[in-house]
């Protein structure tokens, strides 16, 4: 009832009507202009593209915004252009001038201007937060990015880079979501305090996209509306709403029932079941998500020891886990980079040995028995793979004390270095490798946000090595350079890579046109139709 009750709301403010005047009446099916998305969306920080780095807000960056190029909808290693019509390499390698679209504007009416690039670029690496790293691969610093960006007149940009990168690893930089253009004007209006209006881009848009943010209720829902001027081209409904169902067993009876069109994160039990069931469809997309635990080198002494990182990787039921409890929606897979990107490392070394991990501990001089704080997600299915992870690491002695929390709590609490293990999961950032490298094994001192920085680990060296790879040109040599590092990390690092899943979508069968891509951001309503 309280379900049926908020989306009610939901569709009636969308729709017009006085949210005071809402009847509890359950709906046999959603609105014809409509789109309603059954999801958590618990784990939202922000909207802003220069700082939202979780998978709300990451999935919701196509329908919002626009870069000046895009991966390719159907293969992501091809890049397409965006608001960018057109562009050359300069001679040096090291630049690239790119041509506006013409006529190009923001949903504000406001005219997409090389004044804007030169603002959404540099905003993004001055504001420094989570997903500055991503520009920092080309050198780009606070003091820096002003004299890398440059208008050249009134429809071309000129970027420049000091990073010894080449232009194709450059482009990818571009279609990653913190490169989203946009409108300087609207969010200028709405700076406070220098900074640069994120406070108030973290719940409200300003981009060019198919949808804007009609409004956001954090753990409540997120309300998009058409922007039919969009130079993406009109989205085909007017709305896409995504509700915060905490609860998986509701989103499969909301799905179920057609009061919800697309239903997310289900267990794969649902899954199962919904396959049994007329009137919805199962998709089945590959994913590039990596899900891994994240140790806190810097929390004790233990979780410091390379020791304690191996014998953490013989105390997981991969198989287990993989085949019976997410059977289908993940698959074993031991490396950071994900199979489908060049250079993925696929052998699995680690399997469930817990004699042998008392052995290495003992080794070690690490007594046991001891506990763990272990912060998890409490959406399925980070709770049972935390629960099974439990029971057979207290079989070497080691008390996994869980605890449940939201996903934007997690998150905080990995970034700030407050927690000693927990359950993460990676997606690129854009089609690269070095993407994962730059996030997993880069640390020279402590200054980007990357992973290795949240764990605590300091690696000059290794972080000499992903440089390396970045750099090489050759195709072959290259993935060869990035097998090498995964290796290395596989091997000893405060990471146990465990999983690559396989995202389960769940739609009406009148619905039509959704698009999903591997990696993250490819999520793509504007086609869809019922």
């Amino acid at each position: 009832m309280l379900m049926t009750l908020t989306k009610t709301r939901l569709l009636g403010s969308v729709l017009g009507l006085s949210m005071a005047i809402v009847a509890p009446v359950a709906m046999a099916e959603t609105p014809p202009d409509a789109l309603i998305v059954a999801q958590s969306i618990d784990d939202a920080v922000s909207f802003d593209p220069a700082e939202g780095f979780e998978l709300t807000t990451v999935q919701s960056f196509n329908s919002l915004y626009q870069r000046l190029v895009e991966p390719d909808r159907d293969d992501g290693t091809k890049i397409n252009p965006a608001l960018a019509e057109s562009w050359e390499i300069g001679e040096d390698g090291h630049s690239l001038t790119l041509a506006l679209r013409p006529g190009a504007t923001f949903a504000s009416g406001n005219p997409v201007r090389p004044e804007d690039v030169i603002f959404s670029l540099a905003r993004a690496v001055k504001l420094n937060k989570s997903p500055a790293f991503i520009l920092n691969e080309l050198g780009w610093t606070a003091q820096s990015v002003d004299q890398a960006i440059e208008k050249l007149d009134d429809s071309h940009v000129k970027l420049s880079w000091s990073a010894d990168v080449g232009p194709s690893f450059a482009l990818s930089i571009l279609t990653a979501p913190i490169s989203s253009i946009i409108d300087a004007q609207t969010v200028l209006e709405h700076a406070k305090d220098d900074d640069f209006g994120n406070d108030w881009l973290r719940t409200h848009s300003a981009g060019s996209g198919p949808y804007t943010i009609a409004s956001y209720i954090p753990h409540e829902a997120l309300v998009l509306n058409a922007n039919p001027a969009s130079p993406a081209g009109a989205p085909k409904l007017e709305t896409v709403i995504l509700q915060n169902v905490p609860d998986a067993g509701a989103r499969r009876l909301l799905v179920e029932q057609h009061d919800a069109d697309i239903a997310r994160g289900l267990s794969a039990d649902q899954i199962e079941a919904l396959k049994k069931v007329e009137g919805v469809t199962v998709l089945s997309i590959p994913s590039a998500r990596t899900d891994y635990l994240l140790i806190n080198s810097q929390a004790n002494a233990t979780l410091g020891n390379p020791a304690f990182w191996l014998a953490a990787r013989y105390l997981i039921d991969y198989d287990g886990i993989a085949n019976n409890l997410l059977r289908g929606q993940s698959v074993v897979h031991q490396a950071f980079l994900p199979v489908g990107f060049p250079g993925a490392v696929t052998e699995n070394p680690y399997t469930l040995d817990v004699e042998k991990a008392r052995k290495i501990l003992a080794d070690a001089g690490i007594e046991t028995p001891f506990k763990i704080e272990f912060p998890v997600f409490k959406d399925q299915p980070f709770m049972a793979i935390a629960q099974s992870l439990q029971s057979t690491f207290a079989e070497a002695g080691i008390d996994l004390d869980i605890q449940p929390g939201v996903a934007s709590d997690i998150y905080a609490k990995g970034r700030s270095g407050d927690y000693q293990i927990t359950l993460r999961y990676w997606i690129p950032d854009y089609f690269d490798p070095h993407s994962n490298a730059s996030a997993f094994a880069l640390n020279k001192d402590n200054t980007a946000s990357t992973v290795a920085k949240q764990a605590g680990w300091l690696i000059p060296e290794l972080s000499d090595e992903t440089l390396a790879a970045v750099k090489e040109q050759d195709p072959a040599k290259r993935a060869a350079l990035y097998a090498d590092l995964q290796k290395k990390v596989q091997d000893s690092s405060p990471y146990v890579f465990m999983f690559q899943g396989n995202d389960q979508v769940v739609l009406g069968d009148n619905i039509k046109g959704y698009k999903q891509g591997l990696n993250a951001d490819q999520v793509y309503y504007d086609m869809v139709e019922k």
